[in-house]
Protein backbone atom coordinates (compact mmCIF):
# COMPACT_ATOMS: atom_id res chain seq x y z
CA UNK A 1 0.00 0.00 0.00
CA UNK A 2 1.19 3.80 -0.42
CA UNK A 3 2.17 5.68 2.10
CA UNK A 4 -1.04 6.82 2.90
CA UNK A 5 -2.80 4.44 5.45
CA UNK A 6 -6.33 5.19 7.32
CA UNK A 7 -5.01 7.15 9.46
CA UNK A 8 -3.16 9.49 7.26
CA UNK A 9 -6.29 10.09 5.90
CA UNK A 10 -8.44 11.67 8.35
CA UNK A 11 -12.27 11.55 6.18
CA UNK A 12 -14.62 13.32 9.23
CA UNK A 13 -17.50 11.58 6.89
CA UNK A 14 -16.19 7.91 7.19
CA UNK A 15 -19.08 5.77 7.92
CA UNK A 16 -18.87 2.64 9.74
CA UNK A 17 -19.36 1.02 6.87
CA UNK A 18 -16.29 2.74 4.82
CA UNK A 19 -14.47 1.98 7.45
CA UNK A 20 -14.92 -1.91 7.62
CA UNK A 21 -14.01 -1.47 3.72
CA UNK A 22 -10.95 0.36 4.54
CA UNK A 23 -9.97 -2.36 6.88
CA UNK A 24 -11.32 -4.82 4.88
CA UNK A 25 -8.87 -3.69 1.91
CA UNK A 26 -5.53 -3.31 4.43
CA UNK A 27 -6.53 -7.14 5.45
CA UNK A 28 -6.56 -7.98 1.49
CA UNK A 29 -3.70 -6.43 0.85
CA UNK A 30 -1.64 -8.02 3.77
CA UNK A 31 -3.24 -11.47 2.59
CA UNK A 32 -2.12 -10.67 -1.50
CA UNK A 33 1.43 -10.02 -0.45
CA UNK A 34 1.85 -12.65 2.55
CA UNK A 35 -0.50 -15.04 1.96
CA UNK A 36 -1.13 -15.15 5.64
CA UNK A 37 -4.01 -16.76 7.55
CA UNK A 38 -7.10 -14.97 7.23
CA UNK A 39 -7.87 -15.19 11.07
CA UNK A 40 -4.37 -13.79 11.95
CA UNK A 41 -5.09 -10.83 9.86
CA UNK A 42 -8.62 -10.61 11.13
CA UNK A 43 -6.87 -10.67 14.55
CA UNK A 44 -4.22 -8.37 13.95
CA UNK A 45 -6.38 -5.44 12.36
CA UNK A 46 -9.06 -5.84 15.08
CA UNK A 47 -6.21 -4.40 17.42
CA UNK A 48 -5.50 -1.37 14.62
CA UNK A 49 -6.40 2.51 16.26
CA UNK A 50 -9.82 3.06 14.80
CA UNK A 51 -10.95 -0.12 14.05
CA UNK A 52 -13.71 -0.05 16.86
CA UNK A 53 -15.66 2.98 14.78
CA UNK A 54 -15.46 0.29 11.78
CA UNK A 55 -18.85 -2.08 11.40
CA UNK A 56 -17.45 -5.21 12.36
CA UNK A 57 -20.02 -7.57 10.81
CA UNK A 58 -19.42 -6.01 7.66
CA UNK A 59 -15.39 -6.34 8.04
CA UNK A 60 -16.00 -9.89 8.59
CA UNK A 61 -18.24 -10.61 5.55
CA UNK A 62 -16.41 -8.48 3.28
CA UNK A 63 -12.29 -10.13 4.36
CA UNK A 64 -13.53 -13.45 4.91
CA UNK A 65 -15.96 -13.61 2.23
CA UNK A 66 -13.43 -11.78 -0.23
CA UNK A 67 -10.47 -13.99 0.46
CA UNK A 68 -12.60 -17.51 0.61
CA UNK A 69 -14.17 -16.65 -3.03
CA UNK A 70 -10.89 -15.10 -4.40
CA UNK A 71 -10.95 -17.82 -7.16
CA UNK A 72 -14.30 -17.58 -7.81
CA UNK A 73 -13.80 -13.68 -7.87
CA UNK A 74 -11.17 -13.41 -10.02
CA UNK A 75 -12.66 -15.89 -12.58
CA UNK A 76 -15.64 -13.49 -13.03
CA UNK A 77 -12.98 -10.18 -13.14
CA UNK A 78 -10.41 -12.21 -15.48
CA UNK A 79 -12.22 -11.25 -19.03
CA UNK A 80 -13.08 -7.81 -17.97
CA UNK A 81 -9.68 -6.80 -17.23
CA UNK A 82 -7.09 -6.31 -19.72
CA UNK A 83 -4.08 -8.14 -17.70
CA UNK A 84 -3.72 -10.86 -15.83
CA UNK A 85 -5.21 -9.93 -12.28
CA UNK A 86 -1.16 -10.98 -10.63
CA UNK A 87 0.01 -7.55 -12.75
CA UNK A 88 -2.29 -5.76 -11.09
CA UNK A 89 -1.57 -3.73 -8.27
CA UNK A 90 -2.38 -4.95 -5.22
CA UNK A 91 -4.68 -2.03 -3.98
CA UNK A 92 -6.51 -2.25 -7.27
CA UNK A 93 -6.38 -6.24 -6.72
CA UNK A 94 -8.10 -5.37 -3.00
CA UNK A 95 -10.28 -2.98 -4.23
CA UNK A 96 -11.88 -5.27 -6.95
CA UNK A 97 -12.22 -8.23 -4.96
CA UNK A 98 -13.90 -6.19 -2.53
CA UNK A 99 -15.95 -4.78 -5.19
CA UNK A 100 -16.92 -7.98 -7.03
CA UNK A 101 -17.70 -9.95 -3.68
CA UNK A 102 -20.35 -6.55 -2.42
CA UNK A 103 -21.83 -6.96 -5.89
CA UNK A 104 -22.29 -10.47 -5.93
CA UNK A 105 -23.00 -10.92 -2.19
CA UNK A 106 -24.44 -7.96 -0.73
CA UNK A 107 -27.42 -7.16 -3.02
CA UNK A 108 -28.99 -4.42 -0.38
CA UNK A 109 -25.96 -2.37 -0.99
CA UNK A 110 -27.42 -0.49 -4.50
CA UNK A 111 -24.58 -1.14 -7.03
CA UNK A 112 -23.57 2.59 -7.40
CA UNK A 113 -22.58 3.02 -3.99
CA UNK A 114 -20.15 -0.58 -4.08
CA UNK A 115 -18.46 0.71 -7.03
CA UNK A 116 -18.05 4.46 -5.50
CA UNK A 117 -17.23 2.52 -2.58
CA UNK A 118 -14.41 0.59 -4.30
CA UNK A 119 -13.41 3.82 -6.25
CA UNK A 120 -12.74 5.66 -3.25
CA UNK A 121 -10.50 3.03 -1.94
CA UNK A 122 -8.59 3.00 -4.51
CA UNK A 123 -7.67 6.93 -4.47
CA UNK A 124 -6.89 6.99 -1.02
CA UNK A 125 -4.72 4.02 -1.02
CA UNK A 126 -3.50 3.48 -4.40
CA UNK A 127 -1.70 4.56 -7.17
CA UNK A 128 -2.33 7.55 -9.60
CA UNK A 129 -5.10 6.42 -11.74
CA UNK A 130 -5.84 2.93 -10.33
CA UNK A 131 -9.43 4.14 -9.49
CA UNK A 132 -10.13 4.66 -13.14
CA UNK A 133 -9.20 1.20 -13.90
CA UNK A 134 -11.36 -0.06 -10.78
CA UNK A 135 -13.80 1.79 -12.22
CA UNK A 136 -14.55 0.51 -15.60
CA UNK A 137 -13.70 -3.22 -14.57
CA UNK A 138 -16.70 -3.04 -11.77
CA UNK A 139 -19.23 -1.02 -14.05
CA UNK A 140 -18.78 -3.75 -16.57
CA UNK A 141 -18.97 -6.71 -13.67
CA UNK A 142 -22.05 -4.98 -12.61
CA UNK A 143 -24.29 -4.96 -15.77
CA UNK A 144 -22.92 -8.78 -15.53
CA UNK A 145 -24.73 -9.40 -12.01
CA UNK A 146 -26.66 -6.98 -11.66
CA UNK A 147 -28.33 -6.17 -14.83
CA UNK A 148 -31.42 -5.29 -14.38
CA UNK A 149 -30.66 -2.73 -11.01
CA UNK A 150 -28.20 -1.17 -13.62
CA UNK A 151 -30.90 -1.29 -16.50
CA UNK A 152 -33.26 0.44 -14.31
CA UNK A 153 -30.60 3.18 -13.42
CA UNK A 154 -30.93 2.83 -9.52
Amino acid sequence: MSEKSVHANPNKNRTPRHRAREFALQGIYQWLLNNEDSGAIDAHIREAHGFDKADAEHFDSLLHGSIKSAAELRAGLAPLIDRPIELLSPVEHAALLIGAFELKNHLEIPYKVVINEAVELTKSFGGIDGHKYVNGVLDKLAAQVRGAEVGAGQ
